[in-house]
């Protein structure tokens, strides 16, 4: 990513320092993963790492802000880490849970299907593209095209739940975005993976 991304993220996070709560649709799921190895990816301020330590997973909590990473020093079973995600190469077979929120580089989707563990649980959760947004990133390229979610993972993954919903910041402003809960699955060539449970508010 350019220099200039980790200067924006670190100026956020410092003028802005409060922290959200978890995502409700990862605290809905948290307890599927059958191992407690995670990855957050652009965890930022540790919103999702913090409650996913607090249930005993051991997180691995990558951002490019220096800001962000230095925040989760010294927490029990964080293990924070700068990353610079044009370089990033994440281990194979390596996690039961990745999380993925408000961050989205369509170049880490096969690394992030592949550092899966078998039955282990990839959750996504990002913005999309909508007329009426007020609160999303600028550059097209940084939100989610209808259907590209399922069309990105079902060949390799079992999708078991697809949210579409309206977000509001902590000031009001809307967003539309699009969660995803998928399963890797071994394969063995015989039929198709199970449809997606779909919910839109």
């Amino acid at each position: 990513m350019a220099h200039s991304d980790k200067i924006n993220w670190d100026a956020k996070y410092t003028s802005n320092p409060l922290l959200s709560p978890p995502s409700p649709l990862l605290v809905e799921y948290a307890k599927l993963p059958l191992g407690k190895r995670a990855l957050d990816i652009a965890c930022g301020m540790g919103r999702n790492s913090r409650y996913l330590a607090s249930l005993g997973f051991e997180v691995d909590a990558f951002d490019i802000s220096s800001v962000a990473i230095q925040s989760l020093q010294n927490i029990p079973h964080i293990h924070p880490k700068e990353v610079d995600f044009d370089h990033c190469k994440i281990p194979k077979n390596r996690y039961n849970l990745i999380v993925c929120t408000n961050f989205l580089m369509r170049e880490l989707f096969e690394g992030m299907t592949e550092a899966l563990t078998d039955d282990g649980i990839l959750f996504i959760e990002t913005f999309c593209h909508h007329p009426q947004n007020q609160n999303t990133p600028a550059n097209p390229l940084f939100l989610l095209r209808q259907g590209e979610l399922e069309a990105s993972f079902s060949h390799r993954l079992e999708i078991l739940h697809l949210h579409e919903f309206w977000d509001e910041d902590l000031k009001g402003k809307r967003a539309f975005k699009n969660a995803m809960i998928a399963k890797k699955v071994k394969r063995n060539g015989c039929g198709n993976p199970k449809p997606a449970e779909t919910a839109a508010t």
